[in-house]
């Protein structure tokens, strides 16, 4: 199974941090936060990477190289400019013969990969969107479905949310078959969120929301940074986190 990791952004929200490093690169704990992405892959099986870049691409580039250090497959596709979440991974269209799945070289998540996708392909769908739960959604692309997992509505990004509830937000993680690709378009910036998925709403194509258990942060603000890196240190992210990290977390236990 092929993976695509997009690692384009200028992370703008994170300047200073990012004036002189693409977000993908900076730095959670003791690596770069696209690296525990990549080990996340390789440790689900997922071992063929394509990597979208344009922001100081050198970095990355150098950095993870073939992917041989981590055991997975790696090469990269540049953007000419921007082209947005779908049109980044319309970039690599050629190599997607079978279900593949998208994610940012941005966040920080442990969900049970394996899992999504085995619902995934039991769902027989187009798309199945990664979900998660939050009490705040500002800043974030809400979705409601039905209970059988259908999703029958995107709020990008809502204004206002009601204390005391939870919101089921997008993850920007995503299970795909090669044929959603026709519905991206070549020729612009061209997005996920704000405008394939609700599309194919429109169209009447099935998406499916799964709702992961497990660790996810978007890291796209200073305070994500910032909380992010509090989490792993507390143990509420269940990665390869550094060997100081871990004895501290036994001694704590």
């Amino acid at each position: 199974m092929r993976a695509v990791i997009m690692a384009g952004g200028k992370g703008t929200r994170l300047k200073p941090l990012t004036k002189n490093v693409p977000k993908p690169m900076l730095q959670l704990l003791d690596r770069p936060m696209m690296e525990y992405i990549v080990e996340l892959l390789a440790a689900h099986e997922i071992r063929d990477i394509t990597v979208t870049v344009c922001y100081m691409s050198s970095s990355i580039r150098e950095h993870f190289g073939d992917g041989s250090r981590w055991g997975v497959n790696i090469d990269y596709r540049e953007e000419p400019r921007p082209l947005g979440t779908a049109g980044s991974v319309k970039l690599a269209s050629a190599q997607f013969t079978d279900t593949f799945i998208v994610m940012s070289g941005d966040g920080l998540t442990d969900f049970d990969l394996s899992r999504a996708i085995e619902v995934h392909r039991a769902r027989g769908e187009l798309a199945t969107i990664l979900l998660t739960r939050v009490a705040c959604p500002l800043g974030y692309g809400v979705v409601s479905k039905r209970e059988d997992g259908r999703i029958v509505e995107f709020i990008e990004k809502p204004k206002t949310w009601t204390q005391g509830e939870t919101y089921l937000i997008n993850t920007g993680i995503y299970i795909l078959e090669p044929s959603i690709l026709a519905y991206i378009p070549d020729d612009r910036p061209f997005d996920f969120g704000k405008e394939l998925f609700p599309r194919l709403l429109k169209l009447g194509v099935p998406i499916h929301g799964y709702e992961a258990d497990g660790y996810w942060s978007d890291v796209g603000t200073l305070h994500q940074y910032y909380q992010s890196q509090i989490d792993m240190l507390h143990g509420k992210v269940r990665l390869n986190l550094p060997i100081e990290v871990q004895s501290a977390q036994l001694q704590a236990t």
